[in-house]
């Protein structure tokens, strides 16, 4: 579900999710290259503290992740990465000499999971979607909203069904904001502010015509 109980978003934002890799950057590079590989693969954290040198297909422009959630133990999923993500995944070794059935991050779960945090608070991500698995479901919107197929999401999350993954389509988008923003400019009590042109700016929300009286 993208939502709590309470009505509270599980998922990051694609901006939130921006701000965190921008934030993992200025890590130290292990934990830049985990943080990384979290965000830009959607794996579930025990996938990634799992991986190990072998893992990384530099050749190929991927990264091979065991799919946990599987009753077979040798379930892979492949992952096209860019090849800046995988140099930053290498550097994470610094001067040692790797293995390829070495892992990458010697760590247990709750470092894993307590680094994560540290970033997400560190670019000022807060609330329940803070977490692990709200970073691999912001992962599958950003996807979503990118145009990636939903075939390939369910591929690289590693879901058995695709109807799991069609959850991440219900999240709000800018193309459903923008036909919104059509209807609000269309109602009387609203009024179009004028927006910026330039790509990548935010949309100016729509200025209220009249003053509506508070509930008796």
């Amino acid at each position: 579900m993208l939502f709590d109980r309470r009505g509270r978003r599980k998922y990051l934002t694609p901006e939130e999710r921006n701000r965190f890799i921008r934030t993992a950057l200025d890590q130290p590079a292990q934990v830049r290259a985990f943080c990384i590989t979290m965000a830009m693969t959607g794996c579930r954290i025990s996938e990634a503290l799992q991986l190990t040198w072998g893992q990384v297909d530099g050749p190929a422009g991927e990264i091979v992740i065991r799919s946990l959630k599987k009753r077979r133990a040798d379930v892979y999923r492949a992952i096209p990465l860019p090849a800046a993500v995988l140099a930053v995944v290498r550097r994470a070794a610094g001067n040692a000499i790797t293995l390829p059935d070495q892992r990458i991050w010697p760590w247990c779960r709750a470092t894993g999971w307590k680094r994560i945090k540290e970033v997400l608070a560190a670019a000022g991500v807060a609330g329940p979607h803070a977490s692990p698995k709200g970073l691999r479901h912001g992962f599958a919107i950003a996807a979503i909203q990118s145009g990636v197929p939903l075939n390939l999401v369910q591929r690289w999350l590693g879901h058995a069904d695709i109807a799991t993954t069609a959850i991440y389509a219900g999240a709000i988008g800018e193309e459903e904001r923008m036909i919104a923003e059509r209807l609000w400019n269309a109602t009387p009590f609203f009024s179009p502010r004028a927006s910026t042109k330039k790509k990548g700016a935010a949309r100016a929300a729509p200025e209220l015509m009249v003053n509506i009286p508070p509930p008796a």
